[in-house]
């Protein structure tokens, strides 16, 4: 099942990227990447359509760009990069990063927690998120990008998963 270049859903995910200033980068990719047709750059995502099973791959591969400092983004996919990248509070973010950006373009939870994806636990993360219990958020509020329910009330703001701005500094 090869994912369609034009699909609606691929294409508000494709925009919203470039709309949070994350560059899509089409290229032929070899077999060797940890998920079908995706690998991570310096501060983009390379993409190739032929290979590219899970369009909603993109949305979690992309959150772990998402939740890594401006600096070390700049890094990815360099020597330069700290070895222990990415460490598990930023798998964490990333999975939770990427409910949001589900929620925010309003697809379905399956796009990105497929059967196929997290290692089999994908009925477990959904399940978590539609309870309301969001494993990660404290460190998606350190990091700047999303308020608590009790911090979104003192400060009058909208709460998680409504995201205060998409990538970190």
């Amino acid at each position: 099942m090869v994912a369609k270049k034009h699909s609606t859903a691929l294409e508000k995910v494709l925009f919203f990227l470039n709309e949070i200033g994350i560059d899509i980068v089409e290229k032929e990719l070899d077999t060797t990447t940890f998920l079908p047709g995706l690998c991570l750059g310096s501060n983009c995502i390379y993409i190739d359509f032929e290979k590219l099973l899970y369009p909603g791959d993109i949305l979690h591969e992309v959150g772990h760009l998402a939740v890594t400092t401006a600096s070390e983004r700049k890094l990815v996919e360099t020597a330069a990069m700290p070895k222990d990248w990415p460490t598990q509070g930023d798998e964490i973010g990333a999975i939770l990063w990427s409910y949001a950006a589900i929620c925010h373009l309003e697809l379905p939870l399956e796009f990105v927690f497929h059967p196929n994806g997290y290692k089999n636990n994908s009925d477990w993360f959904i399940s978590n998120f539609k309870s309301g219990n969001y494993i990660g958020l404290p460190f998606l509020e350190w990091a700047g990008l999303t308020l608590s329910k009790n911090r979104a009330a003192v400060e009058g703001k909208k709460a998680f998963p409504i995201m205060q701005k998409w990538l970190r500094d």
